[in-house]
């Protein structure tokens, strides 16, 4: 396993860290020495990776949060910078992946829970962490994509468009600090089993995945510490897929959820 070093006493915030992928980004950015931020909406989760953390000898703060609440988030960053210090890598993990709605059963409140969550509140946090970063003259943000950003979920309007809108913002976020010192990329997971799949289901949607498995939350910390450290200096704007090479064939992986079978009844609408 990788050592970056240069992580080591660096101040890392990760939202939605109280379980999945970003409960082992967590965990592992403290394994390399970092002081890191566990933010959940639940506190009882945030607590929870945090006592992983330190039961390995690691060292976190729970910062429990909605992160599409300014307030909140405000106020999440200013515990962690007088608890360990201005936050010098933001990984924008918290999201909302459903509920999963077709189109026609979907309504305004849904779609403004899921933008609002996933989009704004990296626009949040993001905002939030930027001018410390600015002011050090470095500092490295990273942000949650997902396939759904170039491809498409059936009966995931919401959440694809909110990747989309994400992978964009990265770029633009790329350009506007990059003169600052702050390098902005993004990381597209593929299909990652973050909720203890049964075999049936694992086998299902690993077999057209051409490294003929599903992710593991593990499999994206790798990259996420490579993006944060020295190593990627020169790397901004950019998206790493992390799919097992999902997205490069022509077939399609074993990725929707609901076929079109169970769409609605056009009698019903």
């Amino acid at each position: 396993m990788s050592t970056y070093q240069d992580l080591e006493s660096k101040v890392v915030l990760v939202t939605g860290a109280g379980s999945g992928i970003g409960q082992a980004m967590a965990v592992r950015f403290a394994e390399q020495g970092a002081l890191v931020a566990v933010n959940d909406v639940d506190p009882a989760s945030a607590s929870s990776t945090v006592e992983r953390i330190a039961e390995a000898g690691g060292h976190a703060l729970a910062t429990p949060a909605d992160v599409s609440n300014s307030a909140a988030v405000n106020e999440m960053f200013n515990a962690v910078e007088s608890a360990i210090g201005e936050v010098q890598i933001l990984v924008n993990n918290a999201g909302l992946v459903g509920p999963m709605l077709h189109f026609f059963e979907a309504d305004e409140a849904w779609w403004r829970k899921i933008i609002d969550v996933n989009l704004t509140g990296h626009f949040l946090c993001a905002h939030r962490a930027a001018r410390p970063m600015a002011r050090a003259g470095s500092g490295v943000i990273i942000n949650m994509s997902s396939g759904g950003a170039t491809r498409a979920h059936r009966s995931f309007t919401a959440y694809d468009a909110t990747k989309g809108g994400i992978e964009a913002f990265t770029r633009a976020l790329a350009l506007d600090l990059g003169p600052y010192g702050i390098r902005v990329n993004a990381l597209m997971p593929g299909s990652i089993d973050t909720s203890g799949l049964d075999l049936d289901q694992r086998s299902l949607r690993g077999e057209n995945i051409p490294m003929g498995r599903i992710g593991e939350p593990a499999d994206m910390t790798g990259p996420a510490l490579f993006l944060a450290s020295e190593e990627s200096e020169y790397v901004t704007g950019d998206v790493i897929k992390v799919d097992g090479g999902m997205l490069a064939q022509q077939r399609s992986a074993t990725v929707d959820i609901m076929p079109p079978s169970n769409f609605p009844d056009v009698e019903d609408l």
